[in-house]
């Protein structure tokens, strides 16, 4: 059942998986792969990631009618060391080709203690908070990495010429709620910025620049233009090492050899991904990280804030948060995502 509440609804978690499922099985998904990646868009909305959930649909859906994502990839999965694993995802969905290859890194690492898992032949994964909160609920830390469609320049340059790859870190806790980092290289994801130009709002000069590199507050120019990099210099490093990880040594595409899903739909993108994996529990007893996660985490909190109205966070809270009371309540969700779902499910 939805509720309307303005421009959007209240729809349970239960029957916007039913229906993200149907519509992507009337795409051409199989039913597992349907599930899969749906699951992962799904907690993405409920994490309140809107840009990176189930509104992913317009973008994917497009790219699926036209056969710019292939969907029913025979995907592979390859040892190529005892804890080393390549994942050729055949131009599948990205969220497929990821759970994919979570899947074969936790199987990996549970046998050996730890296990990196590279993946080419894929496309815009998600957000990277959904997997490395499947793993953490699995007793794994992680750190998850893809690369991304160029949108920033070389740190000096005047062209975008690398993505805005982002990057993810994850530590369990045993009885409590994990620490999920899940951050990309720029200061904002485009689709802010396009968000933005939707509702005719202008946007902060720290987000982007117009085609020349000079600071704008106009979205419409932010987006011939390329994002800015978190903390200048450093994001820009930071970036191009996820790249290295995510297309280089993955074999897939990277830098400028990423075809954009916006100017090339119906062309494979060949994005890489990588899945780093630690078995916490070689490490201690679930009551051992426990205790220690817990006291982590008190130690940070226990900061007496400099805003009374905004106490100490750690990484994830926010979003975790957000989950439990979405999965209590209902996910709100923009009513033109629930028309193009309805549509594509054939309602």
């Amino acid at each position: 059942m939805t509720i309307n509440k303005n421009t959007n609804q209240i729809i349970s978690e239960a029957d916007l998986q039913a229906l993200g499922k149907r519509a992507f099985q009337n795409l051409g998904l199989s039913e597992k792969d349907a599930q899969d990646l749906v699951h992962v868009l799904v907690m993405a909305d409920l994490f309140g990631l809107s840009t990176h959930g189930l509104s992913r649909i317009e973008s994917y859906g497009d790219r699926l009618k036209i056969g710019g994502i292939n969907p029913q990839p025979n995907i592979q999965v390859e040892r190529l060391a005892p804890a080393m694993i390549g994942v050729n995802g055949d131009n599948g969905v990205g969220p497929v080709v990821g759970m994919r290859t979570l899947e074969a890194a936790m199987e990996a690492a549970s046998e050996f203690g730890i296990a990196v898992a590279f993946a080419r032949g894929s496309n815009h994964f998600g957000p990277i908070s959904p997997y490395s909160l499947i793993a953490a609920e699995r007793g794994f830390a992680s750190i998850i990495g893809s690369n991304a469609t160029t949108t920033i320049a070389p740190w000096g340059g005047s062209d975008a010429r690398l993505g805005n790859s982002p990057l993810g870190f994850g530590v369990p806790n045993p009885g409590g709620k994990p620490f999920l980092l899940d951050m990309a290289m720029s200061v904002v994801a485009r689709a802010k910025i396009r968000n933005a130009l939707k509702r005719g709002e202008s946007i902060p000069n720290t987000w982007g620049t117009d085609a020349s590199g000079n600071e704008t507050t106009d979205p419409k120019v932010a987006l011939d233009g390329f994002l800015l990099p978190i903390g200048g210099h450093k994001g820009y490093g930071l970036a191009l090492m996820v790249d290295l990880f995510a297309g280089l040594l993955s074999n897939a595409g990277y830098l400028t050899h990423i075809k954009s899903w916006q100017d090339a739909p119906d062309e494979p993108q060949n994005l890489g991904h990588f899945f780093i994996l630690i078995d916490t529990k070689r490490l201690g007893s679930s009551q051992w990280l426990s205790d220690r996660m817990t006291d982590f985490a008190n130690i940070l909190t226990d900061s007496p804030p400099a805003d009374p109205s905004k106490p100490v966070i750690v990484p994830g809270m926010i979003e975790l948060a957000k989950l439990e009371r979405q999965r209590k309540e209902g996910i709100e969700m923009s009513s033109e995502t629930l028309n193009l779902l309805r549509q594509y499910a054939g309602e």
